[in-house]
């Protein structure tokens, strides 16, 4: 989904000029500094590190100077990096990759109008900075797919999904795994505990060994870095699904395939400010807009379970594949879509309203009803 499209050159001179002159929007891509902000290490196995992926393929880009800041609160330190990248290392574009760094956006944006801003959390909205951007990732589609191999190679029949918040993203991603594993077999049932806590280690590694204890043999971790939950799971010899970036190498007999930002997406919108050409607001995409990607499949996943996956994925590319469609009930047995009724993968209003586990899913969104 796109909204709000326009361009460099008709921000900063307040008309739709360069928009009428195609022979400046083809000019060659200008040298440009482009700054990423990280809340932590960039290094992390996780949500930090998914960022610095897409560091290294925009700094690829022609004409392209990257300079990164890691550890940097989301507190009023964030604004003053953000002003230090664009007064002393001369930063045209940056990267806020923290939920928390959007009010500094907000507030150091208007002071630099020939900068552009990007943002994750695709909150942006008609009144805000027009030189800045939200966008995200439908992560909730690879998790189907971590789901469906997750189905495939469970011998138990129980898997797990351990996640951070109870917010409408993380209940979507564990939606799209418990759907995923009961497109293979129905009977299927997911452990699903919220920790309450972006990062907790100890808490992390409690919660992996409970569900374990329990009889679940592939689990999956929505939290700040999956690294602890990962190699708990392969030192207890279960699969693992990763969360945010390539985590494979964590656990070379157990991972089987992981749910995958795809950040890079930014690299569209500094070209476009480069070049003064038109870039959206508020982005958010799936498969189908290159926005999340899949994991390499780790050795113990099949060819035939890889072709099949890979088919499901390209069915999210088409659109022949739908995530939310009925019959569908809630994990407490409220009518969620009926027979016939089918839900748009880039439905936001309704995937931004999700709160609910749906059937099949044993545990509870954390949520006050």
């Amino acid at each position: 989904m796109i909204e709000a499209s326009l361009t460099r050159r008709q921000l900063l001179a307040g008309s739709l000029a360069a928009a009428l002159t195609p022979t400046l929007a083809r000019a060659a891509a200008r040298p440009v500094t482009v700054g990423f902000i990280y809340v932590g290490p960039k290094n992390d196995y996780g949500w930090n590190q998914s960022h610095a992926v897409a560091a290294k393929k925009v700094a690829q880009l022609e004409g392209v100077k990257i300079i990164e800041q890691e550890n940097v609160p989301e507190t009023v330190e964030a604004e003053k990096v953000m002003e230090a990248m664009i007064r002393q290392d001369t930063a045209k574009v940056v990267f806020a990759t923290s939920f928390g760094y959007w009010p500094s956006v907000l507030k150091v944006a208007p002071k630099y109008p020939d900068v552009l801003f990007t943002h994750i959390g695709a909150l942006w909205k008609d009144g805000n900075p027009k030189n800045t951007i939200g966008y995200r990732g439908y992560m909730e589609e690879p998790h189907y797919l971590c789901g469906v191999a997750a189905g495939s190679m469970t011998k138990t029949g129980k898997i797990g999904f351990i996640g951070s918040k109870p917010v409408y993203y993380i209940l979507n991603n564990a939606n799209g795994f418990v759907l995923g594993a009961r497109a293979v077999n129905p009977a299927i049932t997911c452990q699903v505990v919220i920790t309450g806590d972006w990062n907790n280690p100890v808490r992390e590694a409690e919660v992996t060994n409970s569900l374990i204890d329990q009889g679940v043999d592939v689990i999956v971790a929505n939290v700040d870095s999956a690294k602890v939950v990962i190699e708990n799971a392969e030192r207890r010899g279960i699969y693992s699904c990763g969360y945010h970036t390539d985590v494979s190498e964590l656990a070379p007999k157990g991972f089987l395939t992981g749910a995958e930002w795809n950040w890079a997406a930014g690299t569209r919108f500094v070209k476009a400010w480069q070049d003064g050409t038109s870039y959206p607001n508020l982005l958010r995409g799936g498969f189908k807009q290159d926005m999340v990607a899949l994991s390499p499949f780790g050795r113990a996943v099949t060819p035939e379970l890889r072709t099949k996956i890979l088919a499901m994925k390209q069915g999210f590319v088409d659109d022949s594949l739908k995530l939310y469609k009925g019959p569908l009930k809630d994990n407490e047995g409220n009518v969620i879509l009926k027979e016939g009724e089918v839900i748009a993968n880039d439905d936001n209003k309704f995937k931004l309203a999700v709160n609910f586990l749906v059937e099949g899913a044993v545990g509870k969104t954390g949520l006050k009803k």
